[in-house]
């Protein structure tokens, strides 16, 4: 057991590094802005290796985790519940964005000029999509073209038909099943390979973000950014931590002290996606079933964007009082109903964010686009803040999912949080470091890596 602790405990080195590398980013883009700007390439490189990393990842998770359940109508339950509340804290977030807006009027006093509208057209662009374009998009053009085009829903589309496929094959399907759950081994492994460049990645993301701004736009915009900040940071310890310690009867602050690794990931390179895998693989280790995980994180990262949508609600109120063209509550109404679809419908934008925004106020307030150039300046400082946030909300998610449909094992999770048993930042995976030539090991290893063994005997899985 030390031995082991003492390998898994070496990755602390990594993301100590991972801290030194912003503050040296930041150092460079205050020193040398020019210079600091040429480096966002790294960031860039460093989070596309992990997105190269979701598509199978998101595949081996649902397909091991549905081709294992005994009755589909489980995963039905699970999928349902899960938009359910994905609806209602979306409307929930729009709703304190548009709060807050009300309160703060940031937007009052600052000017728009042509070149602020021109960076306002300029953000609205032609991948934005209505809402039957969205739902269509998620049908890939072949069964394989879903992990070539790095679209999350059409993974996901074409893993939970494999999983029900697998699921109705019955004993015939298990040679496939544990086909996939080597594959998983696999890609698991080469994700932690990946994160040792997670410091050359955070210091070209930082550097090129602190050397793009200046300080004049971050001054008279710091109402706003300050505004959001704050509003996100209320939302997550005061309406999540609730909802955490009331139906799951978790710490907020424990819960995220587990996933700090993954905070602090996106804080350095501003993209919740860079850690949607190690959300996947710790939220099994946690305890939550394979299928709960499997459909709840990828979907979230679609539907559930918390922090997306105070910025948005935020973001509108704000571009209209600048604009001189302030917004009654008669309007802000039916804009909150319109963000709350327009957002599914851009999910899969770069830069979702602000293109969201743009596309939105481009279909429901045209008028308004022009002043989406204003906050082009500190969007990426409030980017920060939205990952964080969406990443918070689905993680959070997960766990109440799974309290919900009676998919999570306690007595595990309150092992995991107290570190009692340590994640496996080695592997991203419990089982890992078994051997499967090795009888004894594949004993202790098959109730953990085979995902039926969840559906009959929790406690055998040792999960």
């Amino acid at each position: 057991m030390a031995g082991t602790a003492a390998r898994r405990d070496r990755t602390h080195y990594l993301y100590i590094a991972v801290i030194v590398a912003v503050i040296l980013g930041v150092a460079v883009g205050f020193a040398a802005p020019g210079v600091a700007v040429e480096l966002k390439p790294l960031g860039t490189g460093f989070v596309n290796l992990i997105k190269m990393m979701i598509s199978p990842i998101i595949f081996c998770t649902i397909v091991l985790g549905i081709g294992s359940v005994r009755k589909a109508a489980k995963v039905g339950a699970v999928g349902g519940i899960a938009l359910g509340y994905f609806t209602v804290m979306s409307l929930v977030a729009l709703s304190i964005g548009l709060l807050v807006g009300n309160v703060l009027h940031p937007g009052d006093s600052l000017a728009v000029t042509d070149a602020v509208k021109e960076a306002g057209q300029g953000q609205v662009v032609a991948e934005a999509k209505d809402t039957v374009e969205f739902l269509l998009g998620i049908i890939p053009t072949t069964f394989v073209s879903a992990f070539t085009t790095g679209e999350v829903l059409q993974t996901l589309l074409v893993a939970l038909l494999a999983g029900f496929a697998l699921q109705a094959m019955g004993p015939a399907g298990q040679p496939v099943l544990r086909g996939v759950e080597h594959i998983q081994r696999l890609v698991f492994r080469i994700l932690g390979m990946v994160m040792w460049a997670a410091p050359i990645g955070a210091f070209g993301a930082i550097a090129a973000v602190t050397g793009s701004a200046g300080l004049d736009a971050l001054k008279s915009l710091a109402v706003l950014m300050l505004g959001f900040y704050v509003t996100c940071f209320l939302f997550v310890f005061i309406v999540l931590a609730a909802l955490l310690r009331i139906i799951a009867g978790l710490n907020i602050l424990t819960f995220f002290k587990y996933l700090g690794r993954e905070f602090l990931l996106i804080l350095s390179t501003s993209s919740s996606e860079s850690a949607l895998p190690r959300l996947i693989a710790k939220m099994e280790h946690l305890g939550v079933s394979k299928p709960v995980v499997g459909i709840t994180v990828p979907t979230g990262y679609s539907f559930n964007l918390d922090g997306t949508m105070i910025y948005m609600t935020m973001a509108s109120l704000f571009i209209a009082d600048a604009m001189g063209d302030p917004m009654s509550l008669a309007e802000q109404i039916p804009l909150l109903l319109f963000l709350l679809v327009a957002s599914k419908g851009a999910a899969g934008v770069s830069g979702a964010g602000l293109a969201t925004l743009a596309g939105g106020l481009q279909s429901h307030r045209p008028e308004l686009v022009d002043g989406v150039g204003l906050i082009v300046g500190i969007d990426r400082f409030m980017s920060e803040a939205r990952a964080l946030t969406n990443f918070a909300g689905n993680a959070v998610a997960t766990v109440l999912i799974g309290t919900w449909t009676k998919e999570i094992d306690k007595e595990r999770v309150d092992q995991v949080l107290a570190g009692l048993v340590p994640f496996d930042e080695k592997t991203l995976l419990d089982d890992a470091s078994a051997d499967p030539a090795d009888p004894a090991d594949r004993a202790d290893a098959e109730p953990k890596g085979r995902p039926e063994a969840r559906e009959g005997d929790k406690a055998a899985a040792g999960v």
